[in-house]
């Protein structure tokens, strides 16, 4: 077996056996990978501390044929205060599920991490509103496995002048001309549009970096949530739980 290291944040852990875990790690060189630590149960393993949700290091591993087996973590970050915070926490349960559900295994899952990571320290930022960095990450997480709206011209035509509506149907901007083609065509306010552009186009590490005023966070919520309806299939039981807790 090979020992390597890899860069990555646990989204996921579960009891096997008596003693032992399995954990899922979203990772920056191997995607996303399924590992056992072994005796991480037990009161005084090394492994206790290092296999719960949201934990953020380096990560040693064995590379077995078909699995991996957990030996050692550097631990970065634990976002201990989403420990304490019900909702924030639920918030971050629910971006754990949202990366896990577009990771892939043995891919390139770097800018996804980074996202992740972000997302996360921005939830424990108190200037910042928690359904913001909801929208921001939900839009920006479909855009980094290119499933993003087409936000900066026309779907059907490419014109970036004219006046246009946004169709979740058709996938983006439909322009006056064009309008007749979408039924579900809606008058996007101009901030709304600019912060989508903003969310897609931006690195990430300057995402978390505005504020927008109620009506556009409102119409952003709604244009997200109905672009995910469609686009992605995946409903999070997180996402449930999350928006009892919000309601």
């Amino acid at each position: 077996m090979n020992q390597i290291t890899v860069t990555g944040m646990v989204l996921h852990a579960s009891p096997i056996g008596e003693y032992d875990r399995r954990v899922v790690i979203l990772t920056k060189e191997r995607g996303k990978i399924s590992a056992f630590a072994r005796g991480a149960r037990k009161p005084h393993s090394a492994l206790v501390g290092v296999t719960s949700p949201f934990t953020f290091g380096e990560f040693t591993v064995y590379e077995g044929r078909t699995s991996y087996t957990l030996v050692s973590a550097s631990v970065s970050n634990y976002f201990s205060e989403l420990r304490v915070d019900v909702e924030g926490a639920y918030y971050g349960f629910y971006f754990l599920d949202f990366a896990g559900y577009y990771a892939r295994e043995n891919s390139d899952e770097t800018l996804l991490l980074k996202l992740l990571y972000q997302t996360l320290r921005a939830l424990t930022n108190p200037h910042l509103d928690n359904r913001l960095v909801r929208y921001i990450f939900e839009l920006k997480a479909v855009a980094v496995n290119g499933e993003a709206p087409q936000v900066f011209e026309c779907v059907r035509c490419a014109d970036r002048e004219r006046p246009a509506v946004f169709s979740v149907s058709k996938g983006g901007l439909v322009c006056s001309e064009c309008q007749k083609t979408a039924g579900d065509g809606v008058q996007l306010l101009p901030s709304t549009l600019y912060a989508m552009q903003y969310i897609i186009s931006s690195p990430v590490e300057k995402l978390y970096t505005f504020a927008v005023k109620e009506e556009v966070l409102e119409q952003l919520g709604k244009i997200v949530r109905a672009y995910l309806d469609v686009y992605v299939e995946k409903r999070f039981k997180s996402l449930e739980i999350l928006e009892t807790i919000v309601r």
